[in-house]
């Protein structure tokens, strides 16, 4: 047995220790639920609001007429909002005009957190087990206008006293990724334009928070969220945060603790290139011979018929626990 004699040394193990000890209190989450009630009909009604506009396809009128009615809808529920437009370059050349949406909850406070979604649709269901369909645009009611749907009801529920800010962002462009039948080399880097762009240009200079939440898919029927790897490799405490609220709150079945698949999406670029420690909420499918993101991924059947409000309840409401735990914390 050793004997440290060295009193600096003595001293940087214990401040060390108390450096850890603080970490592990601000990751927890409360053991009791907390919070308000998620209103999973809320949250639906929004993603069928989103949907009456038609596929948010990108340069489309019903794009640009439902980012309008997503940004006040969370003005109406006293967000300070803007947008930041870009013309955004596709991968076949296309000019894209781009708006991310962010609302922000408590701006004036510094210690916020992050969470976002897509709101575009994808331009080709190129998934489709129908070739017939695979230039026609997807209806994006899972995967673009849940996510939305669950930040807008989680904005509506926030109290003003609750201690923390909370930035909603809601990034457009994600979905214009090469498509199946194109003959174009895939990198990437043609997914979440506007993410990428968002986190070389934040809307505030030296934006800060503590972690992100991306949403991505968390309607659909018989989801099940694995701990997908990329998140794990970034923010692997914000993962097991995450999914303890999940435990909490009584939906640990459909946030297993176990990892799923490395994927692509909007929260690459936000830790990569703007360095917020930010997982993403996705669904895995593990036996689905269609996807492993599902039957509907990429489908005309990406449709309302196929939302499940227990899906979005489950994912609203470890949202809340995770939010309204951070609050106590603080």
């Amino acid at each position: 047995m050793k004997i440290f004699k060295n009193i600096a040394v003595i001293t940087l193990l214990l401040l060390s220790c108390g450096n850890l000890r603080k970490q592990a209190t601000e990751e927890s989450v409360s053991m009791q639920p907390i919070g308000p009630v998620f209103n999973a009909d809320s949250a639906y009604s929004y993603c069928e609001a989103q949907c009456a506009f038609g596929p948010r396809t990108m340069n489309s009128e019903a794009h640009e007429a439902c980012g309008k009615w997503i940004a006040e809808k969370f003005a109406s529920f006293g967000m300070a909002v803007s947008t930041q437009k870009a013309d955004l370059k596709g991968f076949d050349g296309t000019i894209l005009k781009s708006t991310n949406i962010i609302a922000s909850f408590k701006p004036e406070v510094t210690n916020r957190i992050l969470l976002c979604a897509h709101w575009d649709s994808r331009p080709w269901a190129d998934n489709d087990p129908d070739e017939a369909n695979h230039k026609k645009p997807v209806m994006a009611a899972n995967d673009g206008a849940s996510g939305v749907a669950v930040m807008l009801e989680v904005a509506r529920l926030l109290p003003d006293s609750l201690g923390i800010g909370v930035d909603f962002i809601c990034f457009d462009a994600e979905d214009w990724g090469i498509p199946q039948w194109s003959d174009a080399e895939e990198d990437g880097n043609s997914w979440a334009l506007g993410a990428q762009y968002w986190a070389a240009n934040p809307h505030q200079q030296d934006y800060k928070a503590n972690f992100g939440i991306l949403l991505d898919m968390v309607g659909g029927q018989g989801a099940t969220f694995y701990q997908e790897g990329m998140s794990v490799r970034y923010a692997r405490h914000i993962v097991e945060k995450v999914w303890r609220a999940a435990q909490v709150v009584g939906f640990g079945s459909m946030f297993p603790m176990q990892t799923g698949g490395n994927i692509t999406d909007d929260h690459i670029p936000v830790n990569q290139v703007a360095k917020i420690p930010t997982i993403d909420i996705i669904p895995h499918y593990p036996t689905c011979e269609q996807s492993t993101f599902g039957p509907t991924w990429h489908t005309v059947n990406d449709d309302m018929s196929h939302i499940d409000k227990n899906t979005l309840q489950a994912v609203g409401q470890t949202l809340i626990q995770v939010l309204f735990s951070s609050n106590e914390l603080k």
